[in-house]
């Protein structure tokens, strides 16, 4: 079986294509940049040169491949969570449209799967954890709103195809080496200095999956079933508790609380929303089908919250 990763060199993408190449599977991925080409080579995987932005490249790169299947893992987001606001407009530009070049190419040569990523932090749960069923919060303010109808429309594409089994892995957020939640980076450097405050009351659920464990259950999807499914872990954690335990874990001190009222003239509605608002997601679905079993965070104290997946 041909494979055909966009985003290879993620953090993400780095273990998918090292499970898929131990696994027996012609990887390959797409490389805009000399450096992740040879990223990709020296793990083993063939690079194919392309720009997702230029679609004729796209359709050249699957014309010569032919892949059975298309791992859509376009992001370009900032190791920064403080520059979110100036990438986020490039990262919804890649992944609709990059990711739209993408689809029609496969659709055009022939590939049987499309595997795209989409979002388990964005679901409303309507007051509890979010099944596969749940909508994505397309109403929620600023750049949740605006990255959530993206998702939307990621997953109505992706579902929606003719010819291709579609198959959309909602992720929780990714934890892990790479990624802005480990024990290195900025995020975690202005945890440890106390520069990280909770927002209102801190009601939000968020869940989380480690990059190891999200990769594998990425190829266990190239056989599942199409169609959606939540990838998180079994802890999902209202966001202050998750905070204080992620400073604990990294031997910062105790986050600050920021009342709602002066979170709102300070930080904005968007702000607040991001902390009080958010719907964990059930995995009930997924570790049904792929049999995943996901690891205990790093920072896990014991004291989850109760809507246990």
């Amino acid at each position: 079986m041909k494979i055909f990763v966009a985003g290879a060199t993620g953090a993400l993408g780095r273990p998918l294509i090292k499970r898929l190449l131990a696994a027996g599977f012609e990887t390959y991925g797409l490389a805009s940049k000399p450096a992740s080409a040879a990223l990709m080579t020296s793990m083993g995987a063939t690079p194919i040169s392309g720009n997702a932005l230029d679609r004729e490249s796209l359709f050249d790169a699957l014309r010569d491949v032919r892949p059975d299947v298309v791992i859509d893992q376009l992001t370009s987001l900032p190791s920064d969570p403080a520059e979110m606001p100036e990438r986020l407009p490039f990262d919804r530009q890649l992944r609709l449209e990059g990711g739209g070049n993408l689809f029609a190419a496969a659709e055009a040569f022939g590939v049987r799967r499309y595997i795209q990523q989409s979002s388990g932090f964005y679901l409303d749960g309507e007051g509890q954890l979010a099944t596969e069923a749940s909508a994505l919060r397309i109403a929620a303010p600023g750049h949740i709103g605006q990255s959530a109808k993206m998702y939307a429309e990621l997953e109505r594409r992706v579902l929606g195809s003719r010819s291709m089994e579609g198959v959309a892995l909602r992720y929780g957020f990714f934890y892990g080496p790479g990624t802005w939640y480990w024990n290195q980076g900025p995020l975690s450097d202005k945890i440890r200095n106390g520069n990280c405050p909770i927002f209102g009351a801190g009601r939000s659920v968020f869940s989380f999956v480690h990059v190891d464990d999200a990769a594998e259950t990425t190829v266990s999807a190239l056989t599942a079933p199409a169609g959606r499914y939540n990838v998180v872990d079994d802890h999902p954690i209202e966001a202050a508790r998750f905070f204080a335990a992620f400073a604990k874990w990294l031997g910062g001190p105790p986050p600050l609380a920021i009342e709602a009222s002066e979170t709102l003239a300070t930080f904005g509605e968007e702000a607040l929303y991001y902390h009080n608002e958010l719907s964990g997601a059930d995995n009930r679905k997924a570790k049904g089908v792929f049999a995943s079993h996901f690891r205990q965070p790093p920072w896990f104290l014991g004291d989850v919250d109760n809507r246990t997946c």
